[in-house]
């Protein structure tokens, strides 16, 4: 997996990255090693918005592109939440294929 980690109103730190890098490493075990992973950290300027930590992941995979977005009050849980649904999105899109591969052994 080949992870990008960009910051937009906010500079990455390093303890960050390494969070983030760590989170988003179990989604390795699904995906392919030339798999391309994009994750954008920001901070909303808006006063009026609660959950101004986002956290914008892209994956692109072969024939599919996943987008996850999760906001929070604090960073290291917005990539949390991120990393979860993430692997719930690869998880499902999975078991799609499965599943329509034994279907086809079926008929």
């Amino acid at each position: 997996m080949e992870l990008q980690i960009k910051g937009r109103n906010l500079e990455v730190s390093e303890t960050m990255r390494t969070f983030a890098e760590g989170k988003l490493a179990k989604l390795d075990r699904q995906l392919k090693p030339d798999t391309r992973v994009e994750l954008e950290l920001c901070v909303e300027k808006n006063p009026s918005v609660a959950a101004n930590q986002v956290a914008e992941a892209t994956v692109w995979l072969k024939g599919h592109t996943l987008r996850g977005k999760e906001a929070s009050r604090d960073m290291k849980s917005s990539i949390d939440q991120l990393a979860e649904k993430l692997h719930r999105e690869l998880s499902k899109l999975s078991d799609k294929r499965v599943a329509k591969r034994r279907a086809g052994v079926e008929s």
